[in-house]
């Protein structure tokens, strides 16, 4: 069983981004510059946000974090967008979700220039993705793709089961293993809540990639033998014994699952990482107007 190791791979990819960074502003050109917003104080959007601006100092990169409060108008927000759209010094921008209920995250969506979209949830950018036109692609099944590929990890013609089918991880995730390239080529089943057969279908894969948000969801009796196992899942679950009062716990029962798979993300310390790399590479590309010039 080999551990794949997202923390040591993201360091990794920090480190090759930087060093494209200082050759680009060595040679005269523009430091790329993200720019989040975030509304509120949710705890895991705090510390996401926190990671991808340390992130960015990492890789060379300009960051602007613009905060609101919570009773922020939907108006105000998306006012704020379309300064960001207009901004010719910000190459890429985000909004962390989830938002307060008040607010439409979909209309948040669709008013960010599709050209600025570094986390790909635009329409367009989904859009392009799924007929396989250059895009910024989501920064979750990007990093898992990143995973695939930095180990060399066979995905052709294999069966590839995919638990979830969200707009950010499960139905993305389905369209890039099915597509063709390395990694790709799968062949690929997207099962839900309302799926029925759904552990037989686990049975028989050789790749499952778990999104589904439940703790511990997959177990051995699941997995067959030799397969690989990427946890998307990081819940916080009660515990006493931690200082924070809680641990990350993935959609996997790791300790049982682990010894069947060949490879398996670990939780954290897995997919977690590679999701912020992704964001940083799709900067990058901003940066350089390498897919919309």
């Amino acid at each position: 069983m080999t551990l794949i190791d997202g923390k040591a791979i993201s360091e990794q990819v920090k480190q090759e981004i930087a060093a494209e960074v200082a050759q680009i502003v060595e040679a005269g050109g523009k430091r790329p510059h993200l720019a989040a917003i975030l509304v509120g104080h949710d705890g895991g959007s705090e510390t996401y946000v926190a990671a991808k601006v340390k992130a960015c100092e990492a890789c060379g990169f300009k960051s602007s974090l613009i905060r609101y409060e919570e009773d922020v108008t939907e108006e105000e927000l998306l006012a704020k967008v379309r300064e960001l759209n207009e901004d010719a010094d910000v190459d890429g921008f985000i909004v962390q979700l989830p938002l307060p209920k008040h607010i439409s995250e979909q209309k948040v969506i669709e008013t960010i220039d599709y050209r600025k979209d570094v986390d790909g949830f635009h329409p367009i950018n989904v859009g392009r993705m799924s007929i396989g036109l250059p895009c910024y692609l989501s920064a979750t099944p990007n990093g898992i793709m990143e995973l695939l590929r930095r180990y060399d990890i066979e995905t052709s013609g294999k069966k590839c089961v995919v638990l979830g089918r969200s707009n950010i991880v499960g139905k993305p995730m389905a369209t890039l293993m099915m597509q063709k390239g390395k990694p790709g080529d799968a062949t690929v089943t997207v099962c839900h809540s309302r799926s029925k057969n759904l552990v037989e279908e686990c049975q028989q894969a050789d790749i499952i990639i778990a999104a589904l948000g439940q703790p511990n969801f997959v177990t051995a009796e699941m997995v067959k033998e030799g397969a690989v196992v990427i946890d998307v899942g990081t819940t916080r679950v009660p515990d006493a014994t931690k200082k924070s009062g809680f641990k990350l716990t993935g959609d996997v029962k790791f300790d049982e699952v682990a010894p069947k798979c060949s490879y398996i993300t670990p939780v954290p310390g897995g997919v977690g990482p590679m999701t912020i790399v992704s964001l940083m590479k799709n900067t990058l590309l901003a940066g350089k107007k390498e897919i919309y010039a």
